[in-house]
């Protein structure tokens, strides 16, 4: 959701070139028409503007898939016009989606019998799945400690400084304390042993993450398991664990199959997958799957009857369409392990020939990993002369949306550039992005050096008219650094640019 402005800069109406054709008066903004136009004067008028947004397949700092075969866009258009919600009027809709639910359980190993059927549900992202999740965590948690006749007003869950703002919304909206573990320079993601240690009586879990949006790099779930059995031992609490796979869960279990970060772990109760990101469908759809049925609380289960039968639900929504399912289905039966695994191969190619370029400028470190998501985060070796907001914003003059930020609290002075390689993010698209950003250094390095100036002038103690020096203390060059940062944080913010992490 974005929060809406009426206020503009240009004129209160929408005029259109190509729409004079079929309207003569021009359309008020934020007020409906009085009068109807016609279909086509409406299409351009809208058109138009559009034409003014980014190229999606050029924006690099989102996870979210922007490509998908035709066959699947016809299905999705055929499916557009159906509400998920009435199970009873589309039973197909809803057996796929059972389908897609026991489909991503076992590929995250799930202990299900032969004939057992998977619990979990299609959300509208993994934002959506989180409130699911965090909510089911918080009623376990709740009517255990009613049970054992102790307080239940206080609770909190423990995660990285590094999470997406999901989980902070969910800690706000449901009254949780969040408790992060703080991140320091070189380590951009949670620190198991830290974690674990702030976990109390009133931790209703600990949230892992497969695939940091920060740098892509997965946090050991198997080392956090481990010593939260051993405290579970020590205290006779039972902290369970959730994993927030919204970026590897379609990643891991095709190039690293062996790691053992899903329901193999004894503690992992839960887990959510965002289908809209290397799930390879539209934006749209998340899952969420629970470990056993005893995980996930009865009383939080709806059942109504008004749409013809008894139907349960479990979702912060209502009504839904039903395309994004159907696209779901579509990739696991279209592609199946062998075409899941190809696709995730490529693209940590493509992510390592990014990654080779960048480091053949000499211009940058490399702050992700070459085992996680595929991406590339980096960041200047030199920003004495210019910085990465500078890069991001001159890069668009190319048509790349590259975005820059810098890192949550302990490492809030590392500022990081991210490229994430998604399907449609060709080899040949790599190498050009590294050519055009060698264009953007070279162009920068024309430029009067605003951070070098900067220095320059703090380095230099004022003095009065009368030469004697006013005594303004000289800064660190860390401490300009940082000052530069949010400033240029600032800039790029006022200009209302998506260039967040995503």
């Amino acid at each position: 959701m974005v929060l809406s402005k009426t206020s503009s800069d240009s004129d209160v109406s929408v005029h259109s070139t190509f729409a004079s054709r079929y309207v003569r008066a021009s359309l008020p903004r934020f007020q409906m028409p009085e009068n109807s136009i016609p279909k086509e004067a409406a299409y351009q008028i809208i058109n138009d503007e559009l034409m003014l947004d980014g190229n999606p397949r050029l924006n690099l700092a989102s996870f979210v898939t922007t490509w998908m075969e035709p066959e699947c866009d016809k299905l999705i258009m055929a499916a557009i016009n159906k509400n998920y919600v009435d199970m009873d009027e589309y039973p197909v809709t809803t057996e796929l989606q059972n389908r897609c639910v026991n489909m991503i359980a076992h590929l995250f190993n799930a202990p299900l019998e032969e004939s057992e059927t998977a619990v979990g549900v299609g959300t509208v992202g993994s934002s959506e799945a989180i409130m699911l999740a965090g909510l089911a965590f918080k009623r376990n948690w709740q009517n255990k400690m009613k049970a054992a006749g102790k307080p239940y007003d206080k609770p909190n869950i423990v995660t990285g400084a590094n999470v997406q703002v999901c989980w902070e919304k969910f800690a706000r909206y449901f009254e949780v304390e969040l408790k992060e573990v703080k991140l320091r320079e070189g380590y951009y993601v949670m620190d198991p042993v830290k974690a674990v240690e702030m976990v109390d009586e009133n931790t209703i879990c600990v949230a892992a993450i497969l695939g940091s949006t920060l740098n892509g790099e997965f946090e050991d779930v198997k080392l956090l398991n481990d010593l939260l059995v051993e405290k579970n031992k020590e205290t006779g609490w039972d902290t369970p664990i959730h994993v927030d796979a919204a970026s590897g869960g379609f990643i891991a279990p095709f190039l690293y199959p062996d790691l053992e970060w899903d329901f193999r772990l004894p503690l992992v109760k839960s887990i959510n997958v965002s289908g809209h990101k290397y799930g390879l469908v539209y934006a749209g759809i998340g899952w969420v799957i629970w470990r056993t049925k005893a995980d996930l609380p009865e009383e939080l289960i709806f059942h109504i009857n008004y749409l013809g039968s008894d139907q349960p639900t479990f979702t912060l929504n209502f009504s839904k369409g039903s395309s994004q399912i159907i696209a779901q289905y579509y990739q696991l039966i279209r592609l199946g392990y062998e075409g899941y695994r190809n696709i995730m191969e490529n693209c940590q190619g493509n992510a390592m020939v990014l990654k080779e370029g960048l480091e053949r400028t000499g211009k940058f470190n490399i702050v992700s990993k070459d085992n996680g998501v595929p991406l590339v985060a980096f960041s200047l070796k030199d920003s004495s002369r210019h910085n990465e907001f500078e890069v991001s914003d001159m890069l668009r003059r190319f048509g790349w949306i590259v975005p820059a930020y810098t890192m949550p609290p302990d490492a809030q002075h590392i500022t990081v550039l991210r490229v994430v390689i998604r399907e449609d993010f060709s080899r040949t698209l790599a190498e050009r992005l590294v050519i055009d950003i060698e264009k953007v250094l070279h162009e920068l390095n024309t430029l009067p050096a605003r951070v070098e100036a900067k220095l320059s002038l703090i380095a230099t103690e004022e003095t009065s008219d009368n030469g004697y020096q006013t005594g303004v203390v000289k800064k660190s060059a860390i401490e300009v650094q940082r000052e530069i940062t949010a400033a240029w944080k600032k800039f790029v913010l006022d200009k209302k640019k998506t260039n967040g992490v995503c």
